[in-house]
């Protein structure tokens, strides 16, 4: 019996790093997997490698539209919604916040903030409709960043949209405790993804060192490993985790601790 065996599970920027480890980790603990991203074809590939009853979407984010969508997909597919695991992200040009193009914010914006706020605001009323209707609660995990947490040098639109995924879990958890609702973030530091891998190349440097460099303010003095974070995400979610909300759970090798 896994953790999950039964539950609908909904992953957006699930074909990424982070998202295709949630996959995997709550296929194995027995979750029905709603999946989305905005490439049709790696969904579908992703789907075909999951040991789970599994149902896809592709689309933007930060089109309103696809968060609507994607809680009727699941209601229709698998008839609830348990858990929501609000992953999709981009991330800006590493530079000082002047030289960011305004384009470029605006996009940061739209898609890792604004995401999240379409997302919650059509995953919610679901999860509240099946508590009112069977007692049964729900969970939302937002991928935040150890970057909402603190200021985060030539990231600081980055950062600010990760903040405000804070506030917002943070505040709905707050109108919802006593709803059926649990909301959380996760706040990961360097993982190791594709925009770590981004990184190392533009810095044009070797390997080792560019991650060096990279892992400079982190006590560990390493980046972290997906399926750390995995871990992390499913902690959250676990319905034997009744009593946590509202908090920002920091995964960041002791960033926080400095």
């Amino acid at each position: 019996m896994g953790r999950f065996d039964g539950a609908t599970v909904l992953i957006t920027g699930a074909t990424g790093g982070l998202g295709r480890g949630a996959a995997k980790g709550f296929a194995a603990e027995g979750g029905r997997l709603v999946l989305s991203d905005i490439d049709d074809g790696a969904l579908a590939d992703l789907a075909a490698t999951l040991q789970a009853e599994t149902a896809i979407l592709a689309g933007n984010i930060a089109n309103e539209k696809l968060s609507e969508d994607l809680v009727r997909l699941a209601v229709e597919k698998f008839g609830r919604l348990d858990v929501a695991i609000n992953n999709a992200g981009i991330v800006q040009s590493f530079v000082r916040l002047p030289q960011v193009p305004s384009d470029e914010a605006r996009r940061v914006l739209e898609v890792d903030l604004l995401g999240v706020f379409f997302a919650m605001k059509h995953q919610i009323p679901q999860m509240e409709r099946q508590f009112k209707a069977t007692g049964k609660g729900g969970a939302i995990v937002n991928i935040a960043s150890a970057a909402g947490l603190s200021g985060a040098p030539k990231l600081s639109v980055y950062a600010a949209a990760k903040h405000g995924v804070i506030g917002l879990t943070r505040s709905a958890a707050l109108e919802y405790a006593t709803k059926g609702l649990r909301i959380n973030a996760i706040c990961p530091a360097h993982t190791r993804t594709a925009m770590v891998d981004s990184f190392v190349r533009a810095s044009g440097a070797p390997e080792a060192e560019a991650l060096a460099e990279l892992t400079r303010g982190v006590p560990m003095k390493r980046v972290a490993e997906v399926e750390e974070i995995t871990t992390a995400i499913l902690f959250a979610a676990d319905p034997a985790n009744s009593f946590m909300t509202g908090h920002a759970l920091a995964v960041d090798g002791g960033i926080g601790a400095i």
